[in-house]
């Protein structure tokens, strides 16, 4: 790292300050944020959004809307307001559609313009110019649209839709939501039914909003477990007031830290319980940690409830690895509450976590020794012995751990030191920017 780099980081020291108490809300989820832009752009009326999740990458999708007719403004009360052109109703954008970073927008919106007859060329910036669309290209090419992409099936690319288009039936060859999104939502103005083939379940935010916005769609469980989806064309959407859902990846942090700080009792308000996304908060009830939904309820064919969190004495288990796919990006908080469990946890199966933003098992090992835990790397997980409930000690003065430009690791690491008797040195706080802004100031008001 050059000296200038180091010059640009924020270190900071989390302690312990007293009980989380109150009520907290966390920002709104991202799925849900771009399935709502662009589900409202294809319904006649007025869809309302509030909450909506304000990041770089969705506002990418509403600049691509807006470029393809749909009118989307946003009021002083931070309410989204977009008026739809109606299924088939897109229209051909003047210049390239620009989808930054965001490779969710692009998967799906190039499944939106396949069965219109319109084209449209998408660039990105650098990294996501690196990313392979073929996957998309595949099954959306077999319903009849056109593509000229550059070496690899990388961006920039442009689509020639075709409509009518062809309706098919898709088995996904990889497991991926953005993929069997991209069949659906070209499916919607193409005559028929289109029908994606899931033999290992992904999150199934597109199926509920579809249908929250009324079109006519299906899953069916197959002998062998496969998901079979299928959408009529043609459709007729609905315009919808949607409220979206907090991020359950977010309030993770914060109901891990009202579990291991003493007298704690906090409330997080509107957490997105959907089951492809919430499995940590079913893995830190079965340790014995005291989480209540309040007010359950259904917003836009999502599930959603307030969280009320208890501290608890957790004890140590065995987490089986069938919860890994929906609650991936979670286990770097769970490594955190293991740590002051009682007993053993064990973790298995964990093998992506290598390859996310960092190694994620071996960076948390590091961290959470320099902590003081008691921790045991193995090939895809850990085993951690926890303090019984006690404090952590803390990172010695002038100890940072490290946490890799990985935001997730960022903020377990502060949830460690508030948990912590000496506290816990972050060496950069820079990185939580990229999905949680308000994190830090978050965690200051539930403290005071």
């Amino acid at each position: 790292m050059s000296s200038h780099d180091l010059a640009q980081m924020r270190p900071r020291r989390f302690t312990a300050n007293g009980p989380l108490k109150g009520r907290i809300r966390v920002p709104g989820d991202k799925s849900i944020s771009h399935r709502s832009i662009m589900l409202g752009a294809l319904a006649v009326g007025e869809t309302r959004v509030t909450g909506l999740l304000e990041g770089e990458d969705v506002l990418s999708t509403a600049a691509a809307m807006r470029a393809m007719g749909a009118t989307i403004t946003r009021d002083d009360s931070g309410m989204w307001h977009v008026h739809g052109v109606g299924v088939g109703g897109l229209l051909q954008p003047q210049q390239a559609l620009d989808m930054g970073n965001s490779g969710t927008s692009t998967r799906l919106l190039m499944g939106l313009v396949a069965s219109h007859p319109i084209t449209a060329t998408f660039v990105g910036d650098a990294s996501l110019s690196k990313r392979p669309m073929g996957r998309v290209i595949d099954p959306l090419s077999t319903m009849g649209a056109e593509f000229t992409a550059s070496p690899g099936g990388r961006l920039p690319l442009t689509l020639r839709g075709l409509s009518p288009a062809v309706p098919i039936e898709y088995r996904l060859p990889v497991a991926s939501a953005q993929v069997k999104s991209a069949v659906l939502l070209a499916g919607l103005n193409t005559p028929g039914v289109t029908t994606v083939i899931e033999p290992i379940p992904t999150r199934d935010h597109s199926e509920r909003m579809l249908r929250g916005f009324g079109a006519e769609l299906t899953v069916d469980v197959a002998a062998d477990g496969a998901r079979i989806i299928k959408v009529r064309g043609e459709a007729e959407l609905k315009p919808q007031d949607i409220v979206v859902p907090g991020d359950p990846s977010s309030a993770a942090f914060f109901v891990v830290a009202a579990l291991l700080v003493e007298g704690s009792d906090l409330v997080v308000e509107n957490v997105g319980l959907n089951p492809t996304r919430a499995a940590l908060f079913d893995v830190l009830r079965l340790m014995g940690g005291s989480i209540e939904e309040l007010d359950r309820r259904d917003v836009g064919g999502e599930p959603v409830a307030d969280l009320r969190v208890r501290h608890s004495l957790l004890t140590g288990i065995d987490v089986d690895p069938a919860v890994v796919p929906s609650m991936v990006d979670e286990f770097p908080i769970l490594f955190v509450a293991a740590a002051l469990a009682k007993g053993r946890t064990v973790t298995t199966g964990l093998e992506e976590l290598r390859v996310k933003e960092s190694d994620r098992i071996s960076a948390m090992r590091a961290a959470l020794e320099l902590a003081g835990a008691t921790v045991t790397e193995t090939e895809d997980g850990l085993i951690i012995d926890g303090t019984g409930g006690d404090p952590l000690p803390g990172t010695a003065e002038g100890t940072s751990v490290v946490t890799h430009l990985d935001h997730r690791i960022a903020m377990s690491l502060a949830i460690a030191g508030i948990a912590s008797k000496r506290g816990v040195e972050v060496d950069d706080t820079r990185p939580i920017a990229t999905s949680f802004p308000v994190f830090e100031s978050l965690l200051e008001s539930a403290r005071a």
